[in-house]
């Protein structure tokens, strides 16, 4: 089971995401390796914004692979190289999570494995 909260002893979140996400009970848990913004075809978008929708995709796939959805992810962190304008930002979010986002986390990093590529996405999720 899995319960959000924000707590009223801390601030309300900034954006569109959950202070904690607790898991209770005996439940699968998957940890992925960083998700960027490649399609399958091996092409990179350009925009940030882009491949951040790409690498949630990529996040979605990974998951249906392990009968799992955006909804079983707990924990986000999102690397970013450079802009990403908040508005983009939590427009993709929302669209990915709806109503119920994980915890998350966001860091602005010097770069990431190769210099196209602008956000990488470390996720867990649990079912």
């Amino acid at each position: 089971m899995k319960t959000r909260r924000n707590p009223e002893t801390v601030h309300a979140p900034l954006g569109g995401y959950v202070h904690q996400v607790e898991l209770a009970g005996e439940e699968r848990v998957l940890a992925l390796a960083g998700q960027v913004g490649m399609r399958p075809d091996g092409t990179i978008p350009e925009a940030a914004a882009e491949q951040l929708r790409e690498a949630l995709r990529n996040v979605e796939r990974n998951l249906a692979a392990a009968s799992m959805s955006l909804g079983d992810v707990v924990k986000l962190t999102i690397y970013a190289v450079g802009e990403l304008e908040r508005d983009d930002r939590a427009a993709a979010l929302a669209d990915a999570f709806g109503a119920e986002p994980p915890a998350m986390t966001l860091v602005f990093v010097a770069a990431l494995a190769t210099p196209a590529l602008r956000v990488e996405l470390d996720v867990w999720a649990s079912a």
